[in-house]
């Protein structure tokens, strides 16, 4: 069953047509690729997607409802989690903390209050668990490794039990080591909760090693959908993205 539809989005600036009629869907468990050169309209479909601009024609459904245009914190609270290229925490406040703050945004205050806030520690400590960082529970982010803030603003936006994760380059700026294990990470979280991951990704090692499936686009249009081994044969996707890349990735 497919979580996220996406059917003939467009968004247009004056006179550039950033996205022109693309649609996709993202089933439960997934891991879909959004690839494509820098200005193919990547961010401004993320964007669509998270609430941040509203298209100007098309439909966004979340587990057959009609989310077109809602805003962030809406979406959150039915089941929208993202991460960012540039990732961004309290640097001031432990891993914990961090944690504990978005689980509150997720239940509200009143469902806070109820529950009481022994209940948000335990479930931060549960995600970080989950994400191997419960050793650095009680330190500041501040004083965390870039690699390990890319891994904590993972479990922020698991905080809200995602039906639809979507995550904007995840990779930026790790080293492969982290890379890879922040991908696999990801790719268990999908499976295990059943969650539908949208990403974007210049490592087209992370790419063609993670995705089940992988969407190409170029000048606001999708050009490509396949498997990693139907895209990276796609004589066009070659032509405007990969390259002499494409031989490499064959593996």
């Amino acid at each position: 069953m497919s979580v996220l539809e996406v059917r003939d989005l467009m968004k247009s600036y004056g006179g550039v047509h950033a996205v022109r009629g693309v649609s996709f869907d993202v089933a439960a468990g997934e891991l879909v690729a959004l690839i494509g050169p820098n200005g193919a309209g990547k961010t401004t479909t993320f964007n669509m997607l998270n609430g941040q601009i509203k298209p100007d024609g098309g439909s966004v459904s979340l587990d057959g409802r009609d989310v077109t245009g809602l805003v962030p914190r809406a979406l959150w609270r039915l089941g929208v989690g993202r991460t960012f290229q540039i990732a961004a925490t309290f640097p001031s406040m432990s891993v914990a903390e961090n944690v504990e703050v978005a689980l509150m945004s997720h239940v509200g205050a009143f469902g806070l209050f109820r529950r009481g806030r022994n209940e948000a520690r335990t479930g931060a400590r549960a995600l970080l668990q989950m994400i191997g960082m419960e050793a650095q529970a009680d330190s500041t982010c501040g004083e965390l490794a870039y690699g390990d803030v890319k891994r904590l603003e993972l479990a922020l936006a698991l905080a809200n039990k995602p039906r639809l994760l979507l995550m904007d380059e995840p990779c930026a700026g790790m080293a492969p080591k982290e890379r890879e294990q922040l991908m696999r990470l990801a790719a268990r979280m999908a499976r295990e909760r059943n969650t539908a991951v949208l990403f974007t990704e210049h490592d087209m090692d992370v790419v063609f090693g993670h995705a089940d499936r992988v969407l190409v686009m170029n000048r606001g249009r999708l050009i490509a959908s396949g498997s990693p081994t139907e895209v990276r044969a796609n004589p066009e996707v070659r032509a405007v993205y990969l390259g002499s890349r494409a031989e490499s990735l064959a593996g």
